[in-house]
């Protein structure tokens, strides 16, 4: 079993989208717009947002994800603001 400290940002942000959105990770395709892909709305992605600076412990500002289109930029961005 991983400890805490091996679970990588990506399986981090899966397993936030799997809570919010009730999929399984297998259903997020890394590279296509989370809204055609996974359709998304406003509401949804407010609700990983907040998921995501509980979990991960980022700052994350109202809005930031939003500048984001795909699972792979959401990852990104966070790597770049700290995320590990």
């Amino acid at each position: 079993m991983k400890g805490e400290e091996d679970v990588t940002v990506e399986e981090k942000v899966k397993e936030i989208f799997k809570k919010v959105l009730d999929i399984e990770p297998g259903e997020i395709k890394a590279d296509e717009p989370l809204d055609g892909s996974l359709g998304i709305d406003s509401t949804e992605l407010v609700e990983i947002s907040v998921g995501i600076k509980k979990d991960l412990e980022v700052d994350l500002r109202d809005g930031e994800l939003k500048k984001t289109q795909t699972f792979n930029e959401i990852v990104a961005f966070l790597k770049e603001h700290g995320a590990n």
